[in-house]
Parts: structure tokens; sequence; C-alpha cells
């Protein structure tokens, strides 16, 4: 097992970079929250929260970090791994998402993240299991093929040295994963996930996670830079809220990092940090065919090979 010491390190390391970018970008600090869960409950452990709300570049923006241990995994973290269900469990991740406020500059998520549960034995004695997850997705409310294919092309890069199969294999999961089902849409034009992941073994898989969570910087960016002055009107704004309604759709139905959150007993706060500042729902509305928002379904929605 790679040492929880080692992984905490990377991963505030990790936050620490993002913010920096996104500040520097923004021209605005995010706010700090640190907090501390004392030993004795059902969950111990700390974390440090990063936001910013309603500034020029991200109206609503938060990159977490969190290391907490617990007496049980909850139902949502052993779904493809029965046989740990109840032992007590360690988790360490960060996990971001960036609410612009720019229509033309899209939503993206980023998650990487690691557990150990530690498995009873029969004769008394416990086995410590690990793995790890993670992954970043986009979801333009105006789609552009130059942005999902670089988005997708340094997805395809960073997974690259760990084996032909990677990318393929995790965009298709992305796909699958953050797809509405109640709607029978994706949420937006994807990008990799992985979960339950330490085939690589465990220092390999680590460097696997490492590189997808180092490469979220160059992959949002320059979209950022891009299409963070274009110019836009009430009609943007009003579809942009409309589609967010779909993020928080996903999240509180579908999503298994706010199910795991919630069932363990986490901070509720940073655990609703993915939630946009603002949204709209209409009752069975559909874009005017040939609008840039019906090109957003037509073109944008459904799964493509961007690189």
């Amino acid at each position: 097992m790679i040492a929880t010491a080692t992984v905490r390190a990377y991963l505030l390391g990790l936050q620490s970079r993002i913010v920096a970018a996104l500040e520097a970008e923004g021209g605005q600090p995010f706010l700090s929250d640190g907090w501390t869960r004392e030993p004795g409950g059902a969950l111990e452990g700390d974390g440090l929260s990063r936001l910013i709300e309603g500034g020029t570049l991200l109206e609503r923006g938060g990159c977490n970090f969190s290391h907490v241990k617990g007496r049980k995994l909850p139902p949502s973290a052993t779904q493809h791994r029965p046989e740990l269900a109840g032992a007590p469990f360690e988790a360490l991740g960060v996990s971001l998402v960036f609410h612009p406020r720019n229509p033309h500059v899209p939503t993206v998520h980023m998650n990487v993240r690691m557990f150990a549960a530690h498995k009873p034995l029969p004769d008394g004695s416990t086995e410590t299991v690990g793995w790890f997850g993670g992954g970043m997705d986009l979801t333009p409310y105006y789609g552009v093929e130059e942005d999902a294919a670089h988005f997708h092309a340094t997805c395809r890069d960073a997974l690259a040295p760990f084996g032909d199969d990677k990318y393929p294999r995790f965009k298709q999961w992305c796909d699958e994963y953050f797809f509405l089902k109640h709607r029978n849409e994706p949420r937006g034009v994807g990008g990799v996930f992985f979960d339950d992941f330490s085939e690589l073994g465990m220092e390999r898989s680590f460097e696997m996670m490492q590189a997808v969570g180092d490469a979220l910087v160059s992959a949002y960016l320059p979209i950022v830079q891009r299409r963070r002055d274009t110019p836009y009107g009430e009609r943007e704004r009003e579809f942009q809220a409309y589609r967010r309604g779909r993020y928080v759709e996903f999240n509180l139905v579908w999503d298994r990092g706010t199910l795991f959150g919630l069932q363990s007993g986490g901070r509720t706060e940073a655990i609703l940090m993915s939630m946009p500042p603002s949204v709209t729902w209409r009752y069975d509305w559909h874009p005017e065919p040939g609008t840039p928002e019906a090109r957003l379904y037509s073109d944008f929605l459904r799964p493509r090979d961007w690189a």
C-alpha cells in the first residue's frame, strides 16, 4: 500500500496549483475554509475548502480537499465491491467544479481520490484494500468543436503513458457515467472517468491518478482564455441557467460522489459546492431548430470521438 501521507501531500499540492492558476486568470482570490472532525465520531478527519462566489470569471467555483476515516463504507462506495460492505475505511481526494459567469465558457468538473478499506478476515485480522478513482468532464452551454477536441486530446495524452486502452476505455466510462437516464441525455461532452482502479499496482495506479489531476489546468485554461470575452446577453444567460438545471439533476440523483459524501456524514456545504449559483427549469421546453441552443443538442450532447 502507498502511504496516505504521500497521497495527501500530492493532493494538497494539486489543490494549491489549480487554485493559483484560476486566481491568476480571474484576478480574484479564493476563500479558504479549513475544517477538522475530532476523533470519536462516525467520521473523523480534516479538509480544506477553497471557493469563490460572485467573481467576474467564476460565478461560483470550489476546489475541495478532504481526508476522512469512517467506521463503515456507505453503500455508494461498495456498489462494485460488495465484499467490503460495512468495512472501516479511509478516503482522501480533491474535487472541483467551476461554474463560469460567461455562458460561452463551459463548466468543468474534476475529481481524483484514493480509498483504503480494512476488510475483516476470519482469523480476526484485517486486509487493507486500496484503489483510486477520478476523472474530469466538460459541460458547455454553447459548444465549440475546438474546445471539446482540446479537452479530450489533453485527457488522451495524459493517459497515454499508462496504456493505449486507457483513454478510449475511460472516455466510454465517462460517457456512460455522466448520463441523465431520466432525460436520456448526456450531461456534456464528457472527458474521462475511472473508479475502483488498482490494476496497474498501487504505485503505477497512483501515478496515473496524478497524471489526470495534473492535466486539469492545461485541459481547461486555454478554453477559458479563448471564450471568456465572448459577448453575451440575456438570452444566453437564460439558456445557461436552464442547462445548469441538468447539472443539479445529475448531481442530486446520480452522482456517486455526492451520495458518498451525504451518506458518510460529510460536510453538506462542501459536498453541495458543486451546485451552480442560479438555475431555472422550464416545462417541456425545446430550443428552436437552427439556433445555437439547438446545436448544443444536435452536435454536442451525444457521444463523439473528439480526440
